[in-house]
């Protein structure tokens, strides 16, 4: 048997260059979410996020008052369509606010990335264009505060580990 070996940083740089074609964007869809894994950098639009499943749901937030309606993507399929299952992410904000999640929470009926808040597509000074929320009304678990701070709006990167 043969094998052949590459030297690392090259088979980083042809990675790179396989995700940055597989997921080339014009300027006219902009990048709203960027995620580095392995040395890959995904590149999704909002074009792209809506392309998944939608999940929409209603829930109280400590945030705002009333019932809100938050539709998106569920992280477990943005996370699932690059093959990552497990370990932690760190999603950073427009502002470089970051805050770790763990990838197990990353479940069905958990949280998703919002692209649309009362049926609007969110600003950033509404603090979009994208949150991770959860459905907070759903199970008390997901009312703790360590919840709460994962709960991360102007979402714009995630680096998983």
């Amino acid at each position: 048997m043969f094998k052949f070996h590459l030297p690392s940083t090259l088979v980083s740089a042809l990675m790179a260059l396989i995700a940055s074609v597989m997921f080339a964007h014009s300027e006219t869809d902009p990048i709203v979410l960027s995620v580095d894994h392995d040395q890959i950098e995904y590149h999704f639009t909002l074009n792209d996020m809506m392309a998944f499943d939608p999940v929409t749901f209603s829930t109280k937030t400590i945030w705002s008052h009333g019932t809100q309606e938050f539709k998106g993507v569920r992280l477990k399929d943005l996370l699932d369509s690059i093959e990552i299952s497990d370990g932690k992410m760190r999603a950073v904000a427009v502002d470089d606010y970051a805050v770790d999640i763990p990838v197990s929470d990353a479940v069905k009926d958990g949280p998703i990335i919002a692209y649309l808040h009362n049926g609007a597509q969110m600003s950033r000074r509404s603090k979009g264009p994208l949150r991770i929320v959860y459905p907070y009304d759903s199970h008390k678990k997901y009312q703790t505060e360590t919840v709460y701070s994962r709960s991360i709006w102007q979402l714009n990167r995630l680096f998983v580990k």
